[in-house]
């Protein structure tokens, strides 16, 4: 009969297996939910600035404004956060590497243009209208980010892009590059909520109602704050999850999806012995070598 002690534990052991399977969640259903609410957030942001701003324009008015909060949501946010999920997609664990190097270059780089797009909309509406630039605590976090997000785009395509990067800096500046990859998408999301906020505290007075009272336009916004910070917990979340991670080349798990793809992304010598090069493989036994340094596996 097993001790209390031992079924306290066999029972615990259980009850935190039933738990990881009721949240063992497919990526691909949690990846079509995240595009849902990135493009939730997107529609949410230029209604706002539609319905409640004045719309939009190229007049250095507040309605060229409008376009600052609409591009630096869908570039520095949602593109982004697409463009960090891109190697958790499983197809990207098997065969060729540059193609999804580069598609997630590519949507980097299109996030980095809406942003610097977005940046220039509130220049453009400061200078227009006389007022300072680079004052409030939103402009500095805001452009910060965009500088980091510059220097990480530019040391990727250096390091993984370009076919003279060495194997070893790869591997040496792998790490930090998906570290900051995260730390940019926090810095993103913290800025956009800093930026809803600022334009409703100013928006919010005289002659219209106080940002106090919660007026129709403040619940839509910190909404849309919310929405926002949602999406970017959830991204980081699924970037820091174990098994959604493409697997290390040589590690079980990769050899695993390999097996079950039928030998797809192996050399070509695995994938069919018979395609072996001359000098591989299993080395028959010699009278003439001594038998302690034949090895039966490569």
């Amino acid at each position: 009969m097993a001790a209390p002690n031992e079924e306290e534990g066999a029972e615990g052991r259980r009850c935190h297996h039933r738990s990881a399977a009721m949240l063992d969640v497919p990526f691909l259903p949690f990846c079509a939910f995240l595009g849902t609410l990135g493009l939730l957030c997107v529609a949410m942001v230029g209604t706002w600035c539609q319905h409640w701003r004045g719309g939009f324009s190229l007049d250095g008015s507040s309605r060229t404004f409008n376009w600052h909060p609409v591009l630096m949501v869908t570039g520095l946010v949602v593109l982004y956060g697409a463009a960090a999920l891109v190697y958790r997609i499983p197809n990207t664990w098997s065969g060729p590497k540059l193609p999804w190097k580069v598609l997630h270059g590519s949507l980097a780089l299109g996030a980095f243009i809406l942003t610097v797009l977005g940046l220039a909309a509130v220049f453009c509406f400061h200078n227009s209208q006389g007022t300072p630039n680079m004052y409030s605590l939103h402009s500095w976090m805001g452009l910060g980010t965009v500088l980091l997000f510059s220097c990480q785009w530019a040391a990727g395509f250096g390091a993984f892009l370009l076919p003279w990067a060495p194997a070893w800096l790869r591997a040496l500046y792998k790490p930090i590059h998906v570290f900051f990859g995260s730390t940019i998408l926090l810095l993103s999301v913290a800025s956009c909520a800093s930026g809803i906020n600022e334009k409703l505290f100013f928006s919010l007075k005289n002659g219209t109602t106080a940002y106090k009272l919660l007026p129709a336009e403040a619940v839509f916004a910190n909404t849309l704050g919310l929405l926002i910070l949602i999406f970017g917990v959830l991204v980081v979340a699924a970037l820091a999850r174990p098994s959604w991670k493409r697997p290390d080349s040589d590690s079980p798990d990769s050899r695993q999806v390999r097996d079950a793809l039928g030998g797809f992304g192996k050399p070509d010598w695995e994938a069919a012995p018979s395609a072996q090069p001359r000098g591989w493989g299993r080395i028959e036994a010699h009278p003439c070598i001594p038998q302690p340094l034949l090895s039966s596996e490569r």
